[in-house]
């Protein structure tokens, strides 16, 4: 019962939620066996120390998450999807990077505004805080499925009608050449791990517990002046970045 000492019942998470999270860790070191099959519920129930229905519900979560698949009679199986490699490069571009790793790739439009940059901002883009910016908020997915959300901004003044270049194209690369852009480079990108929060678990449609890999990165025209900085949140079971050469 070694295992169940590490569940904490008073830390004010739901036990389903920690169970989930140390699902998914022992998924990746070979909880399930040689055909993806997980062990039953009332193993897990006793490895974990919890009831069958904490676990039930731990795993309904990786179900809807897309880590795990339930099959009517035969048990619960690990989803084996390969994980999308996206390289960070200095030409960093959503559709080539993903490319012949998948048949079907969007970017949506959920949200722009126009707003004073905040000091982060100017700073990145190299404008006075307070400067007017346009901000995109776009949904990338791949085969149907949700794998990253980004948040970007833009000099106001600089690309304005980017909003509807965007709504043309699906695209940031493709809109910056319709506004006379044709080529532009990966300045700088932070990489950083964090827990999901709220907005992901809706956008990224996953669980309680799950990862999201965060990249804050700054894109320069070939002259070197900012031209476009974003905050990106991948769901870290389904990508991986990859830090790629110069190329």
């Amino acid at each position: 019962m070694a295992e169940a000492e590490t569940i904490e019942r008073r830390s004010g998470v739901a036990l389903w939620r920690q169970i989930a999270d140390r699902m998914r860790r022992e998924i990746a070191a070979g909880l399930a066996d040689e055909a993806g099959r997980m062990p039953p519920e009332i193993v897990l129930a006793a490895r974990f120390g919890v009831n069958r229905h904490t676990v039930r519900t731990a795993i309904a979560s990786l179900v809807q998450e897309g880590v795990l698949r339930a099959e009517q009679g035969r048990g619960t199986f690990v989803e084996r999807r390969q994980r999308l490699s996206y390289p960070i490069r200095a030409r960093t571009r959503f559709s080539e990077g993903l490319a012949g790793q998948t048949t079907g790739l969007k970017a949506v439009l959920l949200e722009h505004v126009v707003e004073s940059a905040s000091v982060e901002v100017a700073a990145a883009l190299d404008l006075v805080s307070g400067a007017p910016v346009l901000r995109l908020e776009t949904l990338s997915q791949a085969d149907g499925r949700p794998i990253s959300r980004a948040r970007s901004w833009f000099d106001a003044k600089r690309f304005d009608g980017i909003v509807e270049a965007f709504r043309k194209t699906g695209s940031i690369t493709a809109s910056f050449k319709m506004l006379g852009l044709a080529d532009y480079l990966r300045h700088s990108t932070v990489v950083t791990a964090l827990h999901a929060d709220a907005s992901d678990l809706a956008d990224l449609r996953l669980s309680p517990g799950a990862i999201v890999l965060v990249t804050a990165a700054v894109n320069v025209d070939p002259d070197g002046r900012p031209v476009q900085y974003s905050q990106t949140r991948f769901a870290a079971d389904r990508i991986e970045l990859q830090i790629a050469g110069e190329s």
